[in-house]
């Protein structure tokens, strides 16, 4: 993949054939072995971190005229600060295969000429000869050092997750890295709940509904319809909906219940999706069995004053306490005939918020969101707008 890089990346390719030790780290491009002087004008080697922004697999281009560096307060001949590089202290974390990189400053310095560099290979150039270049005279040391780093860390994507680089939570995004998650039910809420997972950098993501996709789910799921998914299994459309975007992913068309119940093995976290109560039940108590921390989503709508009122509901399961929360009765667990919703099931904007809801508090479980207070049952009235919970 790197070498595909190099190829499709003029700047890139120009950093390694003049022998700069290069590697792409996710959304980062990270030069090595560059050279600096402290405070006592001793050597000292730190490294370049420049965020990647990715117009498609193959090819990048530059966020803005700034940097990160590894390394301490890089100083000039005169055994003082170098000036003008302005930026300051920050921390990126790399990935596993980078750790040795220890992000600790960034620094900002455009080019006086024209405000902004053409290309990396300028960019870099450029910090080389301000930041390298007192170690590269006094030492007579060598930034080009053609060490081979090329190698990419494994990743569930298919393609480079920028996103979480160019904000700078790569450290946050890796809380659910090891995380294999389950989703059962994969209808309105559910198909929303997956679609914002696998946009995560979660290790596996298991979904479990074993309907066929018809018209109606085109009206409440997210992604472009196509026609041939009609009459198709919803585990076979998100299947292939979702390949080209992530590894990790297995889709099966089946219900889950005490027969089938080894598909949970090795489960860490799951959402429960489902509008039937008593299925509900009985995959609460499987869930339970098993020490599997889950969260469960649902509506209750009706109409008030010719209008459709009601509310989403999220709670929370822990392995510790998921029987004490059942019997407390938040969740339902028999089926109510006059749900509105089991009639008119087009209400994507309310699917869609109830799997927010729902993927925002396990990601506060998991550390990526501050929680203010652990709350495990949560409310969102559509009429006042109001979310209540304990």
């Amino acid at each position: 993949m790197f070498q595909k890089l190099v190829s499709h990346n003029p700047d890139l390719k120009l950093l390694v054939e003049k022998g700069y030790a290069v590697a792409i780290d996710g959304g980062y491009l990270l030069v090595r072995d560059i050279p600096y002087l402290d405070s006592t004008k001793a050597l000292q080697w730190g490294a370049f971190v420049a965020k990647l922004v990715f117009t498609d697999t193959e090819h990048f281009q530059q966020d803005d005229h700034q940097v990160f560096f590894a390394g301490s307060v890089p100083h000039g001949l005169d055994g003082r600060p170098i000036p003008n590089l302005g930026g300051g202290a920050v921390q990126i974390e790399l990935s596993a295969i980078n750790q040795d990189v220890k992000v600790e400053r960034s620094f900002s310095n455009k080019p006086k000429a024209t405000g902004a560099f053409a290309n990396f290979f300028e960019k870099i150039e450029s910090y080389v000869t301000i930041v390298a270049g007192p170690a590269m005279e006094l030492h007579n040391v060598t930034p080009y050092t053609f060490r081979v780093v090329e190698s990419m860390p494994d990743s569930v994507f298919k393609i480079h997750d920028t996103l979480s680089s160019r904000a700078e939570i790569t450290d946050l995004a890796k809380t659910v890295s090891e995380d294999v998650v389950a989703v059962i039910g994969l209808g309105g809420t559910g198909s929303y709940v997956l679609d914002m997972l696998v946009k995560t950098p979660i290790r596996e993501i298991r979904g479990f509904d074993g309907d066929m996709f018809h018209v109606h789910n085109a009206f409440r799921s997210p992604g472009q319809l196509n026609l041939a998914d009609l009459g198709q299994s919803k585990a076979a459309v998100y299947n292939h909906r979702y390949d080209s975007l992530r590894h990790g992913l297995v889709l099966k068309a089946e219900r889950i219940d005490e027969t089938n119940a080894e598909l949970l093995d090795g489960v860490t976290f799951a959402f429960v999706c489902i509008d039937s109560g008593t299925a509900r039940a009985e995959i609460f108590e499987l869930l339970a069995k098993q020490g599997i921390p889950f969260i469960d989503v649902g509506m209750g709508l009706q109409r008030k004053n010719g209008s459709i009122n009601g509310m989403l509901r999220t709670t929370f399961f822990s392995a510790q306490t998921a029987r004490e929360t059942i019997d407390r009765g938040f969740a339902p667990l028999s089926d109510d005939a006059e749900n509105i919703y089991k009639s008119n099931i087009q209400i994507a904007e309310l699917n869609a918020l109830n799997a927010c809801l729902a993927v925002i508090k396990y990601k506060q479980l998991r550390g990526f969101y501050y929680e203010e207070e652990p709350l495990v049952h949560q409310l969102f009235e559509i009429g006042d707008m109001k979310i209540v919970g304990e």
